[in-house]
């Protein structure tokens, strides 16, 4: 299963990869209003669309303001994305474009953790070379990508990171920093079992950072019996068929998905959802669905979600899971779960259990709304609770 740009870079960020500053959108009107929010000196849009070198074939496009942003989207959405290959060319609606920051780069690297299907191993490679047509290139010139085999232990993926980034001839402090952001990759792969975890380019900045300007993940297929939520997460497919759904909870800053269960979930972070998830399934319950409510959400759109959970009549129970971190508060998902319960019509079996960043105010926040649930400490208790509490409803 390949993941869009987006999701990967979501991904890569939740692990301490620096990505660029950006939103995603599928309407024009949004994409002004979302440059002119981020205020950024120069705007790069990207259609997410799965193929390689987007640059040479038009996918990747800059502007210099808000007003610019909106044409280049509305050009991207309004027609065909025309694939030129070597035999035929192949045609695919673009539905979503990715707005971010145009990051000025000192020099652009490359950097991939893949699968070797010939050795039965994890190989990581990078070159200090990286950028639009890598492949041919270190084609032509072997000596232009190192490689280093990746060893798994005890769930977590060892190698020479630091030898590999000595070998792109990077200063001290900088070689630590590519180090890290090897291994991080590496253990990416292993926790996803991801055939492929790519980036290019990744740029260092003038200031001495690196950032992953562009990035590819494939899940291997036989495993995703072990990550029930990735189906659910890739709303690639969603995006095709323009789920009215998805594309809604998608608008009130919700990654959203149904399953076909009977415990609804409400979570901020993929991460944490996955998590979540996998504890229900641990516990002999289903999940009715995957939420990710992200960082930028108010609690009108935590309160919409809600609504979308319980408008599911096959839904017994529902469990809230939530860590507050900086930009996210336990009491902005406390509110918007008040106001959703003074709205909707059925009440499900509440299970909430939270963490972080104003927890304890948040149970002051649902108490003062009247809203009746049972707490948990803990990811696995909250499951077994959830799962419990549908079982008997």
């Amino acid at each position: 299963m390949n993941l869009h740009e987006v999701q990967a870079k979501e991904l890569l960020s939740r692990l301490g990869v620096p990505v660029p500053r950006g939103r995603v959108t599928d309407d024009a009107v949004g994409a002004v209003r979302i440059a002119d929010r981020l205020g950024f000196e120069r705007f790069v849009v990207k259609a997410q669309v799965q193929t390689s070198d987007r640059l040479a074939h038009g996918g990747v496009r800059f502007s210099m303001s808000p007003d610019g942003v909106g044409e280049t989207v509305r050009d991207l959405l309004g027609s065909p994305f025309t694939i030129k290959g070597d035999s035929e060319n192949s045609r695919q609606r673009v539905r979503w474009v990715l707005v971010e920051e145009a990051v000025a780069a000192m020099q652009l690297f490359y950097a991939a953790v893949y699968l070797d299907a010939a050795h039965g191993a994890l190989t990581i490679m990078a070159s200090p070379a990286g950028g639009a047509a890598i492949e041919r290139r270190a084609a032509a010139d072997p000596c232009l990508v190192k490689t280093r085999t990746l060893r798994i232990e005890t769930d977590r993926a060892t190698g020479d990171f630091a030898g590999l980034a000595a070998d792109l001839d990077l200063a001290p402090t900088v070689a630590r920093l590519a180090a890290a952001i090897f291994e991080k990759m590496a253990n990416m792969a292993v926790a996803l079992d991801a055939t492929q975890v790519e980036i290019n380019p990744l740029a260092l900045t003038w200031d001495g950072q690196f950032i992953a300007l562009d990035a590819k993940v494939q899940i291997d297929d036989s495993a995703l019996f072990r990550h029930p939520a990735f189906a659910a997460m890739s709303v690639a497919t969603e995006i095709e068929e323009g789920d009215p759904v998805v594309l809604g909870a998608d608008r009130h800053h919700i990654n959203y998905q149904r399953l076909d269960g009977d415990i609804g979930v409400v979570v901020n972070g993929a991460g944490l959802a996955l998590a979540t998830i996998d504890s229900i399934v641990d516990a002999g319950g289903r999940p009715a669905n995957f939420m990710d409510v992200r960082t930028t959400a108010t609690s009108l759109d935590v309160a919409y979600g809600f609504e979308l959970i319980v408008s599911n009549a096959g839904v017994r129970s529902i469990l809230v899971n939530v860590h507050g971190g900086g930009m996210q508060r336990c009491d902005t998902i406390a509110e918007g779960l008040g106001v959703a319960i003074r709205k909707v019509e059925r009440h499900p079996p509440l299970v909430i259990r939270m963490a972080g960043n104003n927890a304890i105010y948040a149970h002051t926040v649902l108490a003062n709304n009247g809203v009746a649930y049972q707490g948990a400490e803990n990811i696995a208790e909250a499951a077994r609770l959830a799962v419990a509490a549908a079982q008997s409803s």
